[in-house]
């Protein structure tokens, strides 16, 4: 692995569109070096993902594309991907590409692109709680496997007041409405472990910023973008981060990008 011996870091980016990305894309990956990465929101047919870019820095990469919106993929550096799904069970007219599972050594790594559902009430949010029921009892499935397990990405959920730049801004919002928040706190009740919240409980972290208002330069976010980890991995869990300053650099995606490292 790029990083130690010692250690393996995965990362998720939602990269608000890849062709307009792909030097920041690229920047970051050369400069921090993940081990896995999941992206979200390609926004490129499967045709257009740009696979020799990402294979010229060492990457072995699967994607599932889609034209104008959603799309994920997931990266390892010289490392074997075993992809196992690339949709989420649960309805078969659903062809978003907004879901994405693979083998990554001994890491089953899920990579999600969950539902904005906005605006609510409305068809769009019952799609979002029913894309997060769905998403429920595919993990129930997950917890009864012997592997460990992480399922990150944009969630488009804020969990709790103290992930949002003033709340009471946000009530009405679809990824804040409490349907949403409940069907976030369904997964971690079942087991699943928010990682950065177990390592900072108390923190102010926000992974998102829009392009209005200087959200960015005032530091008014949120935090949608989460990993999830099962507790077979509870215990090596050794760090985790947002890469905030990726946020600031030119063309950038409004979100910036997320990281764990786990102990071997």
């Amino acid at each position: 692995m790029l990083n130690n011996s010692s250690s393996t870091r995965i990362a998720t980016y939602n990269v608000n569109g890849i062709s307009a990305r792909l030097p920041v894309l690229l920047k970051w990956l050369e400069e921090t070096q993940p081990d896995i990465v999941c992206l979200q929101e390609l926004k490129a047919i499967q045709e257009n993902f740009p696979e020799k870019a990402i294979r010229d820095l060492g990457y072995n990469v699967i994607w599932h594309g889609q034209k104008s919106w959603n799309g994920v993929a997931i990266l390892a550096y010289n490392e074997e991907i075993k992809e196992i799904r690339r949709v989420l069970p649960g309805d078969p007219e659903d062809v978003h590409s907004r879901y994405i599972e693979a083998f990554v050594g001994d890491l089953l790594v899920g990579g999600l692109y969950l539902p904005n559902g906005n605006p609510a009430p409305g068809p769009k949010f019952d799609y979002k709680l029913g894309w997060m029921k769905r998403f429920e009892t595919h993990t129930n499935e997950l917890l009864k496997q012997n592997v460990p397990v992480v399922l990150c990405g944009d969630y488009n959920v804020i969990p709790t007041e103290k992930d949002v730049y003033k709340p009471e801004r946000w009530v009405d919002d679809a990824l804040f409405r409490p349907e949403s928040r409940e069907a976030f706190h369904q997964l971690t009740n079942k087991g699943w472990i928010d990682a950065l919240r177990k390592l900072y409980p108390d923190e102010t972290i926000y992974t998102f910023w829009d392009y209005f208002r200087n959200a960015y330069g005032r530091d008014a976010g949120l935090r949608i973008d989460h990993f999830l980890i099962n507790p077979m991995l509870e215990n090596r869990l050794i760090k985790a981060g947002v890469d905030r300053h990726v946020r600031g650099w030119e063309k950038s995606s409004d979100h910036a990008p997320v990281w764990i490292e786990l102990a071997k």
